[in-house]
């Protein structure tokens, strides 16, 4: 029997399974709700029986990680059993067969975006569940303070799912997240439901194993107080919070403008939406060179396209969103130009998929310009110089950073105006 018609009986039966979705298109809204809670079944004893049913051999360091989905996903307020089911899709039931690996405690993919790319690591499987709900409620429209992911941060801060998000009109569903996460695949939305229908067919109906794991999931003040040193040391290995309040001041200066056209260092699944970003393959002199994106083309110039754009966005071996910061491989057609500006200088910001960033300045007309390139290791002085080639003629790198969140502080303090 299809599994769904399976759910559709059960639900008679038995009530707390109501909740789940019968269908792909009615998965839950993102947010939790007193009429949009996690189903009363969705223990981490019943959740964890159910992981291990699907992966025998599940690493013993994983057996807490039901009980931080819900311990976070109450704290947010995010639909989190449908977040766990997420994850299940994500790691493939944590094995971890693609680009990210167990130690790194990525359970969405965060950053991982093909090709080799791991993607980001995250302290503790508590820290690293608290950055994948993050990532979601993010989708649904709540800005999240202080994220501990950078993707997420990324994301938020040069407002990559602002349009999108506005085109929604009630609140935002994780069918509707599905996809903007992973736009190359269409069975997304319908695995995730697949995973909740089988959960209600089996470990929903029986007993809880562990039941004592709901009382320690919702463990108060000391746990928020770990979780928050913890998160703080997460921020610090990751560059310092200077760069983000640099970039909050480069955000608030672009909405107070109007130049709200400026995409993100983040989640690619906003760049799916066609004349919204620009992108720009490596010039033709360097045609062997990775590809990468122009980020904040203005309003009143051409987006820069790629011959191969039609393809679509890439999506990462675990299927996460797709990377905005890798464009399709190709020629450019035309490079983006720099918008005229009365400021005496300008932030902007491009990449070629790496992790490690330069500063470019390079002066047209009356108005500097410092851009912000992610480039790969190994390769800075070679992609610095195709940039140069093709979009900053006669410029210059001035400094080179591990993270494009210190060059993006370096950048704010050289041009406070950005």
């Amino acid at each position: 029997m299809h599994m769904r018609t399976a759910l559709s009986g059960l639900a008679l039966a038995v009530g707390t399974v109501l909740s789940f979705p019968a269908l792909a298109a009615e998965l839950p809204p993102i947010k939790s709700t007193d009429r949009n809670k996690a189903v009363s079944c969705a223990t981490p004893g019943r959740l964890m029986a159910f992981l291990q049913s699907r992966n025998p051999r599940l690493d013993p360091r994983f057996e807490g990680i039901a009980t931080e989905y819900m311990r976070h996903g109450e704290d947010l307020a995010v639909r989190w059993d449908t977040a766990f089911f997420q994850m299940l899709v994500e790691t493939g039931n944590l094995t971890f067969t693609g680009d990210v690996k167990p130690s790194q405690n990525n359970f969405a993919g965060l950053g991982a975006t093909g090709k080799g790319a791991p993607g980001e690591s995250f302290e503790s499987i508590s820290i690293g569940v608290r950055a994948h709900l993050e990532h979601v409620l993010m989708y649904s429209g709540e800005r999240i303070e202080s994220p501990v992911a950078e993707r997420t941060r990324k994301v938020q801060e040069w407002g990559v799912l602002t349009s999108w998000q506005r085109t929604i009109k009630g609140p935002i569903t994780y069918t509707q997240l599905a996809r903007k996460w992973a736009p190359g695949d269409r069975r997304y939305a319908s695995e995730i439901a697949a995973i909740a229908d089988k959960f209600a067919e089996t470990a929903c109906k029986g007993p809880d194993p562990r039941p004592e794991l709901v009382a320690e999931a919702r463990k108060g003040l000391a746990v928020a107080v770990d979780m928050s040193r913890a998160i703080d040391a997460q921020r610090s290995a990751a560059g310092g919070s200077s760069g983000v309040e640099s970039a909050k001041r480069s955000v608030a200066a672009a909405v107070a403008s109007g130049d709200t056209d400026r995409l993100g260092l983040g989640a690619g699944g906003a760049l799916a939406e066609a004349g919204k970003s620009a992108t720009a393959a490596a010039p033709p002199a360097a045609a062997s060179q990775p590809a990468y994106k122009i980020l904040n083309a203005p309003k009143d110039e051409p987006a820069a396209t790629s011959d191969a754009a039609t393809a679509g966005p890439d999506v990462d071996a675990t299927r996460t969103e797709t990377a905005a910061l890798a464009a399709s491989p190709g020629a450019a057609k035309s490079p983006a130009k720099v918008a005229p500006s009365k400021s005496a200088c300008k932030v902007w910001t491009a990449s070629y998929g790496g992790h490690k960033a330069v500063i470019i300045k390079a002066v047209a007309g009356e108005t500097t310009n410092y851009t912000v390139l992610d480039v790969n290791e190994g390769r800075e002085k070679r992609e610095a110089e195709a940039y140069i080639a093709a979009y900053a003629k006669g410029g210059e790198t001035v400094a080179e950073f591990k993270s494009a969140n210190q060059a993006l502080d370096k950048a704010f303090n050289l041009c406070p105006e950005g």
